[in-house]
């Protein structure tokens, strides 16, 4: 509660309730420390300024107006501070007033006030025709609890800046921890969009050769026409078995590896088995590039194999991979085209979009274009030493 007063929170749904319970804290204190003053001192003596029972008014009055602080703070003392001239009663609401004040306003427009409230203790004193005590120590009092009541204000307005600067802070935090979890949800949907696409290409553009021969030579043998069944069949079995692990896995199981450099050869014999003729020259070390490195190799050498059984005008294509660690890797895949295809359809050029974004996400280089009868795709990809 004692924080909850210090620091309000304006959103919270307390914060009315704080509100007048720090109303009645202030009232209360301004009459506890007013007619405690009231008692001790000289105002119900011979010779006040004002009779006790008016002083005891504007007290209350004063008091009473404490409740417009948080709107108008500066006007508030300004109005209170001729009161503490000729009513010590009235030296309660002023001392809640400045208190209130400190915590909104300025210092250097706090020390006037404060100097000002000083100041009208002597005016006091002057008034009262038998004082009881000395004009220093109406000074000293009035000087040690204005000086109270600044320095308390003061710490709660700095302690509340800092209570609200460090709310901000978490807020941010906490926005920005959204945006990141956004994000990262955003750059997985993006890679299992690539992955699927360069999964599902693949397999399907097999699926479709086969097919396509199927519908051409309608007198097949038996066994011409079980391999070529088969072969559908597997294609696609293993396209929702690759569709599985990059969609992911059923939850307490290990995810299963993702293709890499070192099943390139694996991926062009099917190919090979499909009907394509495939030239296959790899000069890379037999440890390999990283993971992440032969997972993008593989996917480009797969996407290109595609474009050129999708777009090639002859069912064959060239592939060539070189290169080593601290050296980069190159790889290189062309296939013929006729006169006529300079460039794969909108469906191919998806698939080398994405190759583009993997390859930039590598930190490489990514070209491709027609080029003396054949298309010519060619992607670097650095290899750390």
């Amino acid at each position: 509660m004692f924080f909850l007063l210090l620091v309000p929170d304006p959103g919270s749904a307390r914060a009315a309730a704080r509100d007048r319970l720090a109303d009645v804290l202030m009232i209360t204190g301004a009459l506890f420390y007013g007619l405690t003053m009231m008692m001790l001192g000289d105002a119900r003596r011979p010779g006040a300024a004002i009779p006790w029972q008016l002083d005891a008014a504007i007290g209350v009055a004063g008091a009473g107006a404490l409740l417009v602080r948080r709107r108008w703070p500066f006007a508030l003392v300004v109005t209170l501070l001729p009161l503490g001239a000729i009513s010590v009663t009235a030296t309660g609401a002023i001392l809640m007033a400045l208190f209130s004040a400190a915590i909104r306003l300025r210092p250097p427009v706090l020390l006037a006030l404060g100097a000002v409230n000083v100041l009208t203790g002597g005016v006091y004193y002057l008034l009262h025709q038998q004082p009881a005590f000395a004009v220093w120590v109406d000074f000293l009092v009035r000087f040690l609890v204005t000086a109270a009541a600044l320095g308390w204000g003061q710490f709660v307005q700095a302690y509340r800046r800092l209570t609200t600067s460090l709310r901000e802070h978490a807020a941010r935090l906490e926005a920005e921890q959204h945006l990141r979890e956004e994000q990262a949800k955003l750059s997985e949907r993006a890679r299992i969009a690539r992955e699927m696409h360069d999964v599902l290409a693949h397999r399907m553009s097999l699926i479709s050769l086969h097919a396509g021969a199927l519908e051409v030579r309608a007198t097949l043998r038996p066994e011409e026409l079980s391999t070529a069944a088969g072969a559908i069949r597997t294609s696609a079995h293993e396209a929702l078995e690759e569709l599985r692990a990059v969609v992911g896995v059923p939850r307490g199981r290990p995810e299963p590896p993702q293709p890499g450099l070192a099943d390139v050869d694996d991926l062009v014999a099917s190919v090979r088995a499909a009907g394509m003729v495939v030239g296959f020259d790899s000069v890379v070390p037999s440890d390999g590039p990283p993971v992440v490195l032969g997972r993008t190799a593989y996917r480009i050498v797969q996407e290109g194999l595609t474009n050129a059984r999708r777009h090639g005008s002859e069912p064959r294509a060239a592939v060539r991979m070189e290169g080593g660690a601290g050296q980069g890797l190159r790889i290189t895949i062309s296939n013929p085209i006729s006169g006529t295809t300079g460039a794969p359809s909108p469906s191919g050029g998806l698939g080398l979009v994405g190759i583009g974004e993997r390859v930039a996400l590598a930190g490489g280089a990514f070209r491709y274009g027609p080029r003396n009868g054949t298309f010519e795709l060619e992607a670097e990809l650095p290899w750390p030493a």
